[in-house]
């Protein structure tokens, strides 16, 4: 065993740790003093991994101290850590033996006053700033009369009753509201998805989607209005498709949302305002407007009448205007004889000079003529429409052949599915039931469910598969006569025999079938 172990020199009696032993007792020394500290620094260098821890460092002007902030604790902490931005952290020291580091865990994480808050303000205000969420070209108009007004606000604040009484005195409208808290922890993303959830409505749905938005909150300070500084609400803000007016705080207060919207209000009073006009004026508008239009109208009729009369006055008579054309037609009604006359003269000439050739010599010579050179074409022409009726007669015989046997084998398929239908029809009939034992009663014309209606009826008449019965009232018989002959009330039912053809039912349909028992 002694050769195990080196024999310790003369003076150097201090025992020996091995590098685990040393950097854990290290570890419980750090963590048994420093279980909880609060350090005050800036943040330096931040890693968001996509395991969604925090890597982080806090700094001074001297040290630097690296820090880490897990999965769970980065989704509960309202301040999102961002380079530059003074803080105040609170949790353990522990150290991380595989680097000979030490490190702070993270439990909770605030900004280091207001002058923090402020400098993480503007330090957002500039990245929205620079993507373009403040352009105004990108602002949308509010609507002049939005028929339903979406509100996000605190349910029980004073808030929402100013703004319902603002929009009741001016121009009463439809208005729905989306209940969320306007401070807190739950303050932003409450907003930020009530802002989303009007945009996903329906338009004209069971709960429709509004057409102008107001998100509205009271005064209070900078923190208690810091939810609206998020950058959650100031996105949800601007991507939203309905026009949005923000209504944070008093006259003062400037929030995030405030430049993002498409219209600032001073004060949720003046949102309402700025979201209807006042119904009293609009109607004193269009009054005003009516009376104008009448008084142009009235006006425009006078004018253009007093126009047409000065015209009128500098229009020659119309006597004077039809003189001319009255004058050419007298001239031209007195020529007009003679060049009928000359006309025909003219006529006659050129007749007597075509006459003169035409003698009946020569009109035979040019018959005779056109006989001989149609001969020939009188034989081809003879043998050509022989070959082409021959050719056409044949043609024809196929033709007819074929369109008889498909008319034939037509006729027969309609046979056959009117003998399959006409089957059908007799087995789904009531008559085939009551050939079964059932009976159909009818009281005063009409098919008999009930007892109760049996006896009410003045006449029964029974219906079974070969005749109908006559009973008298009630039932019982009195008056009452034996099987109704076929030719005094409708037909019995025939049964239908086998048929090489189908032919029309002889059957009368009786009015209704009524129910079988």
């Amino acid at each position: 065993m002694s050769d195990l172990f080196d024999d310790p020199r003369e003076g150097e009696n201090a025992p020996e740790f091995s590098v685990s032993e040393l950097s854990g007792a290290i570890k419980k020394m750090i963590e048994g003093e420093f279980s909880h500290v609060r350090i005050k620094g800036e943040i330096g260098r931040v890693s968001f991994p996509r395991s969604g821890h925090v890597y982080l460092d806090l700094k001074d002007d001297r040290s630097v101290i690296a820090a880490v902030m897990w999965k769970g604790v980065a989704a509960r902490v309202q301040t999102r850590p961002e380079e530059g931005l003074e803080v105040v952290a609170t949790g353990r020291l522990t150290t991380f033996p595989g680097q000979s580091k030490y490190q702070l865990v993270i439990e909770d994480l605030k900004p280091a006053g207001m002058g923090a808050l402020m400098a993480m303000l503007e330090k957002r205000k500039a990245m929205l700033q620079a993507e373009g969420l403040f352009d105004p070209a990108r602002k949308k108009p509010i609507p002049y009369l939005p028929g339903i007004i979406g509100v996000v606000t605190s349910p029980s604040g004073a808030v929402i009753r100013d703004i319902l009484h603002r929009l009741r005195d001016r121009f009463p409208r439809k208005v729905l509201i989306w209940p969320v808290a306007v401070q807190g922890e739950r303050c932003a993303p409450e907003v930020a998805n009530a802002i989303r959830g009007f945009n996903a409505l329906t338009p004209g749905g069971a709960l429709p989607r509004p057409d102008l938005l107001i998100v509205a909150r009271g005064g209070g300070s900078v923190e208690d209005l810091w939810g609206f500084n998020e950058e959650v609400v100031a996105r949800a803000a601007a991507a939203s498709d309905i026009p949005l007016i923000s209504a944070v705080g008093h006259e003062t207060d400037t929030t995030l949302i405030d430049y993002v919207s498409d219209q600032r209000a001073p004060t949720p009073t003046a949102a309402a305002e700025l979201a209807v006009p006042v119904r009293m004026d609009l109607m004193a508008w269009v009054d005003q407007q009516n009376a104008r239009l009448s008084t142009a109208l009235s006006q425009g009729i006078s004018q253009r009448g007093q126009r047409l009369r000065d015209l009128s006055r500098a229009l020659p008579r119309a006597e004077a205007l039809l003189d001319g054309p009255r004058q050419r037609l007298d001239t031209w009604g007195d020529k007009l004889p003679r060049a009928l006359t000359k006309t025909v003269q003219q006529h006659q000439i050129r007749l007597s000079e075509a006459a003169g050739a035409l003698r009946p010599a020569s009109l035979s010579q040019r018959i005779e003529g056109d006989r001989r050179q149609l001969a020939p074409y009188a034989a081809r022409m003879t043998n050509a429409l022989g070959r082409e009726v021959r050719q056409n007669r044949e043609t024809l015989d196929r033709l007819s052949k074929r369109l008889s046997d498909a008319g034939q084998r037509q006729v027969e398929g309609w046979h056959t599915r009117l003998d399959g239908l006409e089957r059908l029809r007799q087995t789904l009939g009531y008559e085939a039931t009551l050939e079964r034992g059932y009976a159909v009663v009818r009281g005063d014309g009409d098919v008999v469910t009930t007892l109760a209606a049996a006896a009410s009826a003045a006449h029964l008449e029974i219906q079974f598969a070969d005749g109908r019965l006559a009973v008298g009232a009630g039932g019982n018989g009195e008056g009452g006569a034996g099987p109704v002959s076929a030719d005094t009330t409708t037909q019995p039912v025939a049964k239908s025999a086998p048929k090489s053809k189908p032919k029309a039912s002889s059957k009368s349909t009786p009015p209704e079938q009524g129910k079988l028992f």
